[in-house]
């Protein structure tokens, strides 16, 4: 607690390139953009494979994918291949480690949608589409958000990795901290990556909680 203390009162770390409000927006710039990247190529993917039954081998494969996934060494090896001159050897990691939980949780989500209530809505002589976006993804939101918050806290705690090829982001407080023992430094990084993954997941509950509607959640409305 001490080490936390002496880093978060000391003021040399609240100013400058390496203060920590410069290093919280590169997280989150590495950790926003990855997260945007892989909603905008994984949730329409796994609704459209929910709902027409298509490619379901992709979901499983990418399922599969998450677990095996070597982020760090990924990492190097892009930075290897491209340089660190911008942040797109960061974002290719952090996007494939983003995408199967965002993919696998709108595709569940569709498909797991009441069959009677699928066909209810065809029989009311709604098309593929209006279906789709009146019904299923309604029904199927707690799951898709479930999906992005999943991996919007594996990103965000992930994104430190950056550190390690030089760029920036709250780890480097945890690298630098340990590679010059100054162990303040490390801990104080630490405690800040988990504190804003606590705020994102906070985040999502309250998303949750204003989006989804009162009979989906089951949760009483309000009167």
């Amino acid at each position: 607690m001490n080490w936390l203390i002496d880093f978060l009162g000391n003021p040399a770390n609240w100013t400058g390139a390496d203060g920590i409000p410069a290093r919280l927006l590169e997280h989150l710039e590495f950790a926003g953009l990855s997260l945007l990247l892989a909603t905008a190529v994984a949730v329409p993917l796994g609704l459209w494979i929910g709902h027409t039954g298509r490619g379901a081998l992709l979901v499983v494969l990418s399922a599969n994918a998450a677990r095996a996934l070597p982020t760090l060494g990924l990492l190097v090896l892009i930075v290897l291949l491209m340089g660190v001159g911008t942040i797109v050897p960061v974002l290719i990691p952090l996007v494939a480690l983003a995408v199967p939980p965002i993919l696998v949780n709108a595709y569940e989500g569709v498909r797991g949608v009441d069959p009677e209530l699928r066909d209810a809505a065809y029989g009311m002589g709604l098309r593929g589409r209006q279906v789709l976006a009146g019904v299923l993804v309604p029904v199927a939101l707690p799951l898709i958000l479930l999906g992005l918050r999943t991996a919007a806290i594996q990103v965000v705690a992930t994104a430190t990795v950056a550190a390690y090829v030089g760029l920036g982001g709250l780890g480097r407080y945890v690298i630098d901290g340990l590679a010059t023992q100054d162990y303040p430094r490390a801990v104080g990084g630490a405690v800040l990556v988990a504190g804003l993954a606590l705020a994102v997941q906070g985040l999502f509950a309250i998303l949750s909680r204003v989006s989804v509607s009162p009979g989906v959640s089951r949760r009483p409305g309000i009167r």
